[in-house]
């Protein structure tokens, strides 16, 4: 039989997060820290939710599971998990953070825009859906990561100068390294985890995107045929498990890399579109225009 399309909220920046959770206003506009131990007095929302963010969280005495794609993603044991844009997030009425400590992450893809880190970070295998458990930290790595975090609360709460950005992407990136440690010390021994469906296709997409030659538009038909599975089952089941059908993923992945292209390349907007796969450019900044408000004149002017 099937299944009916839940109704998901969809949070584009990091305003929207703080706002949606009752968490305070972000100092950055693309970036916030929490401390996790001031939300305990908050009612977690149980709406689904996709959130086109990144969000790395260092969570104690979380009691429960948090729904991550169709699996849970569980802190019973570890307390460092990992989120990327574009996945699907739920709490369950049973979690209980009255005891909760430990800081949350949250920065928007475009603070990376114009860094090796943008295109980097999708090679970091704790962004994926196979992960669902948080990793575990002795107490000297958390230490370490304590001091990190520290660091880069200090230099978002200051005010903007030319060199603030660089610094917290260089402070990110040192975080993510220390990350990808962790990570391979504590999974590398194990065996691969079980590749399903959405596992699947996210690997697919990515790989897809990372590629720096000329290509061809990207097609719902090409990952049905990639997955062997038909165009409207993989749609479906996308659109269950995320809100957002097989199409609205690609567009995700076609405006993100045409972001990095425009801000990291000297490509003009007409070699920009035809790089990534699009016949008429006119139809590259329609659809650019459609999803990000400004023509990609305009985004590359605005970042300058």
């Amino acid at each position: 039989m099937k299944q009916s399309a839940r109704e998901f909220k969809v949070l584009h920046t990091v305003s929207d997060f703080t706002q949606h959770f009752g968490f305070p206003p972000p100092a950055h506009p693309l970036l916030t820290v929490i401390d996790l131990a001031k939300t305990r007095h908050l009612v977690p929302p149980t709406t689904p939710v996709v959130r086109q963010l990144y969000i790395i969280t260092l969570k104690k005495n979380l009691k429960g599971k948090l729904h991550y794609g169709h699996r849970a993603y569980d802190f019973s044991q570890g307390v460092l998990g990992f989120y990327a844009p574009g996945q699907f997030c739920e709490g369950t009425p049973g979690v209980d953070i009255s005891e909760i400590s430990g800081w949350m992450l949250v920065f928007h893809p475009d603070l990376l825009l114009k860094h090796p880190l943008a295109k980097k970070i999708s090679t970091y295998g704790f962004f994926s859906y196979a992960v669902n458990e948080a990793l575990h930290l002795s107490d000297s790595e958390e230490q370490a990561l304590e001091g990190l975090m520290d660091s880069i609360r200090r230099e978002y709460q200051q005010p903007i100068d030319a060199f603030s950005h660089d610094v917290l992407v260089s402070q990110l990136e040192v975080l993510l390294s220390y990350a990808n440690r962790f990570y391979h010390r504590q999974f590398l021994t194990r065996r691969t985890a079980e590749h399903d469906l959405l596992t699947r296709f996210e690997t697919l997409l990515t790989a897809y995107f990372a590629q720096d030659a000329e290509q061809p538009l990207p097609t719902v038909q090409h990952f049905a045929d990639a997955l062997h599975v038909s165009p409207a089952y993989l749609s479906d089941m996308l659109r269950t498990l995320t809100g957002q059908n097989t199409q609205q993923h690609l567009h995700h992945g076609l405006i993100e890399k045409a972001k990095h292209l425009l801000l990291s390349t000297s490509l003009s907007i007409n070699e920009t579109a035809f790089q990534l796969g699009f016949e008429y450019p006119q139809y590259f900044t329609r659809l650019f225009k459609s999803k990000t408000g400004l023509t990609p004149a305009a985004f590359r002017f605005s970042a300058q």
